[in-house]
This record gives C-alpha cells, structure tokens and sequence, in this order.
C-alpha cells in the first residue's frame, strides 16, 4: 500500500473516530457513535496491516484472535452495573501497550528509524519517555481504581504525612530523569524513569476517595489517550497521534465538566483525597437523635398512583441493586395510568460519567425520558412525587444551605423542593462524602428501607394488585 493510500484511509479513520465521539454525546444517536467507532478502527488496523513495513502477519493475527476473543468473553459476560470498573481495567491495559511499545522502541530503535541503542534521535528520546511516563502512571492508577471500584481495596481516601510533598517530588523526578536519560541514553535511567512513574501512578490515586470516583475514571481516560498520542510520535504514525488527542482532550474536557458538577477543583482531585466510603461512621444512624418519616411499598404505590407527576432519581444503589430493569416496570404501569413519569441524572451520579444513563438505556427506558440536571431542576417544585433510589450526596439539600458542610456549593438535584420525596436506602447511613443527608429528616420525605430492587419489585405488585 502506497504511503498516499495510507494517509487517505488514515483520515478517513480519523473523521470516523470524531464522528463518534460527536455521536457518543448524546443517548439517542450512542449507537451510531458506536458504529463510527468500529468503523474507524476497522480501517484504522486494516491499512496498518497492508503497510509495507509489516513482517510478521502470524504474531498480529495471533494477538488480534486472542485479544478479540478475550474482548469478547468480558463484553457477553460483563453486567453493566460493573462496567465503571471494567473502564478502569480497559484504561489499565492502554497504559500497559505504551509502556511496552516505549520499552520496544528503546531496545530496538533502528526497527522504527529512530536511531540506534545509545545512539536514539534526542526528539525520539523525549518522546518514548514521556510514553512510558503517562503509560506507567495509566496502569498502576488504573489498577487502584479498578481495586476501588471492585472492594478488592476501601474506597476510604488512603492519606499519610507529606504525601503531596512526595508526589511533586517524585513529579519532578520523572522529568529530571527524561533530561539526564537525553544526555546519556543510559537504560538504566529508561527503567528508573519506569518505576518512579509507577510509584507516582498508585500515590495518585490510593488520595482520592469514592465521591471523586467519577472523576478519575474521565482523569485516567485522559491519561490512556496522551500516553498513546505520545508513543504515536515515537511510531511516526499519525493515526495514533489523533486518535490519542481525541481521548487526552476529550478525557480532559469531561474531567473537567465532572468537576464542575461537584464544585470542585481538578487541582483538588488529582493532588488530594475527598470523601468516605460509603457506610462511614459519619452519619450512622446512632449518630443522630432525629426522627425520620418510614413507609412501606404500599405506601409508596399510593402515592405515586394518585400523583399527577413522578420524577425518578437513580443512583448508585440502584446501580449495586441491579434495579433498573424494576424499576423501569414500576414506570411502565404508573405511566399506563395516566402519571407523567421522568428520570432526573446528575453528572456525577454512580462511578463512572453517565453511569445511570447506562443502567436506564440497559433496562430500555426511553431516552426522551431520561433529562441532565439543568435540564429537570426547575420542574421538581410542580413534581407531586421525587423518587429517590440509592443516591445520596447528589440529593443533600446541605450542600446548598451548611456553608460548613464538605459538599457546600455541588450543584444538586432539587428534590426537596417536589410535594413528597420517596427514598429508598439500605440504611442512614452517610454517602461517599460522609456527611449527613438532611433530606432524611425533611417533613416531606419518606424513607424506604430495603434493598433497592427489592422495594422496587415490592412496589410493582402493590400498583399490580389494587
């Protein structure tokens, strides 16, 4: 194939991939953004293969067979509610390919026309280090975050003295070693460059507790897309070059989107912890001498039957629950009595951007259905019924009136404000911010006490049975 030839299907890869992303904006043209996507990578690895400086079609083939076949398994097998965690596991293994493609390009430089060992273009050089710099801290960040997000490890921030000390260091490190490894080409400066990088990738995230999650799934996205913009300058392929940017500055935008629906600083998140897992002993029930209002289901089908408006509120215990396809039948038959039904999402709801927008599309709610924050807000003061299930902090009337609270100043889905707030959670205990949901104690608010699922099935047959 002529380097034209290759260049041409190379662009055409790359308005593929933007197209998907523009496609991936919004829920009702996802699905085509997924087909832009495949598309894209399909000619992406098509044209690679028939470029001319392949040699060895037996090893691809084998990776792509067992790669795909892996991908494969994990995607049948996978629930969506574990998908957060399965991002963070993909996010790991894109860092991986970098450090490895920088590890292949440092040993074997005259393969990819860089130079030769101890002998590497000093712009090459940069480049490869800074590859394997971001790969490293992708992986070893993604593997915490994977850990977190399965309970392999507490979600509890994990802080000690002279941490952020300690990571500026080691920060600085990386680059003072890349500048010596220019001047000498030692491999053993390439290697230390390596550890310190992976050191850096665990004492970044180990900080940052559960209510951040969100965030460092988009941070380490990010990550993944620099790491392989980088190694494109080392493979002179403009394609990876492209593709990279798109997911650095893409991550990095949404990165930033995420904070700003905590109010948040990114500086914050990146350098320190925020945030307890959840069930801290902030906010236990024995903790506050407050009574609550309790009900049942039966109480709950009443109420929302003889409502004129529902909007529902998933969170993150909808998500552990499994309940979404519960609670999309319980929608169905208030809706086929005549009761206007919603789903309000807050951008920072479950572990990962656009969590519950996941769960919903997976149990087939109507996207028409489905509204962002701003976009439902407003209407909760006219809502006779807000359905709250399993989220916590997103809710917290605290965030807008205790300028002492942690969450002061996150933006909220005004639930309070609608003529009866049903919540369902396990327990009083406190979110992933450990503090206290005044909402419990609010006048209008009755809680629900159960598993999520459970009461949403307990429900369905209450509406099914009057």
């Amino acid at each position: 194939m002529s380097a034209n030839l290759a260049g041409l299907l190379y662009l055409v890869a790359s308005v593929c991939f933007v197209m998907a992303l523009r496609g991936l904006s919004h829920p009702t043209t996802s699905r085509n953004g997924n087909l832009f996507g495949i598309a894209g990578m399909v000619i992406a690895i098509v044209t690679t293969l028939a470029l001319p400086g392949v040699v060895s079609y037996g090893l691809i083939i084998a990776g792509l067979l067992i790669g795909g076949t892996i991908g494969t398994v994990i995607a049948r097998r996978i629930n969506m509610t574990a998908l957060p965690q399965l991002v963070a596991a993909f996010h790991s293994l894109v860092g991986l390919a970098a450090v490895f493609v920088a590890l292949a390009a440092f040993y074997k430089p005259e393969a990819y026309g860089i130079g030769t060992l101890g002998d590497i273009k000093v712009a090459s050089l940069i480049e490869m280090s800074l590859g394997i710099a971001i790969g490293a801290i992708t992986f070893t960040g993604s593997v915490v975050a994977f850990a977190k997000l399965q309970g392999l490890v507490s979600g509890r921030p994990l802080m000690f003295p002279l941490q952020h000390p300690l990571n500026a260091a080691l920060g600085i490190a990386v680059f003072v070693l890349i500048a010596w490894l220019c001047l000498s080409q030692s491999p053993g400066l390439f290697w230390l460059i390596l550890i310190v990088s992976l050191a850096l990738g665990l004492l970044l995230i180990l900080p940052i507790g559960g209510a951040d999650m969100p965030v460092v799934i988009s941070m380490l996205n990010s990550y993944s897309g620099w790491a392989a913009c980088g190694i494109g300058f080392t493979l002179e392929n403009n394609l990876l070059i492209i593709t990279g940017s798109l997911v650095g500055s893409s991550g990095a935008i949404l990165s930033y989107i995420m904070c700003k629906g905590m109010n948040r600083s990114i500086f914050n998140v990146v350098l320190g912890g925020f945030g307890t897992e959840g069930g801290a002993v902030v906010g236990a029930a024995g903790d506050d001498d407050r009574q609550v209002r309790t009900g049942a289901a039966a109480d709950a089908a009443f109420l929302m039957r003889n409502s004129q408006s529902v909007i529902i509120v998933p969170g993150y215990g909808m998500a552990v629950a499994q309940a979404q396809h519960a609670l999309r039948e319980m929608a169905d038959i208030l809706k086929s009595e005549g009761v206007d039904v919603r789903y309000a999402i807050h951008p920072v709801a479950g572990r990962m951007p656009g969590h519950m927008n996941v769960l919903l599309a997976e149990a087939n709610v109507p996207y028409d259905e489905v509204f962002e924050m701003d976009e439902v807000n407003r209407d909760f003061r006219t809502t006779d019924v807000a359905f709250v299930i399993g989220a916590n902090d997103i809710t917290n009337p605290a965030a807008k009136t205790d300028p002492t609270s942690p969450i002061y100043g996150m933006p909220i889905l005004e639930v309070d404000q609608a003529g009866t707030v049903l919540f369902i959670k396990r327990s009083m205990a406190s979110g992933y911010a450990g503090v206290q949901n005044e909402l419990f104690f609010r006048d209008n608010t009755m809680m629900l006490f159960d598993d999520a699922k459970k009461m949403c099935e307990q429900i369905v047959k209450a509406l099914e049975q009057d």
